[in-house]
């Protein structure tokens, strides 16, 4: 049985993944898999694989971010690039203003 923190934990991180990645992306382009890595690094939690894919493709088919193949040249495989948009970019705002004033109002402002 998971406890009410354990609980919000997961919901404020792995369910709204989203918006760590469109802050991420924010700072620079990224790939998946370092995506992933930013996330434990920065915010300290694991998304799983799995999720970060799911939700990279989703913003992408949104119009979210837009992708772009680079060809690596250190004898790596080509790595997909993932790059926020100016839609994304206003959603990333609107999502951390809704945050805003739901901890506003939690805290009694």
């Amino acid at each position: 049985m998971t406890t009410p923190m354990e609980r919000l934990r997961n919901k404020i991180t792995k369910e709204v993944l989203w918006l760590y990645i469109l802050r991420l992306l924010k700072e620079r382009p990224m790939y998946a898999y370092e995506l992933k890595e930013r996330i434990r690094e920065a915010f300290e939690f694991e998304p799983a694989t799995v999720s970060s894919y799911v939700v990279l493709y989703k913003l992408e088919k949104e119009g979210y971010v837009t992708a772009e193949w680079q060809e690596s040249h250190t004898g790596k495989p080509s790595r997909k690039y993932y790059i926020l948009t100016p839609e994304g970019e206003k959603l990333l705002q609107e999502g951390v203003k809704f945050l805003e004033e739901m901890v506003s109002k939690l805290k009694g402002e």
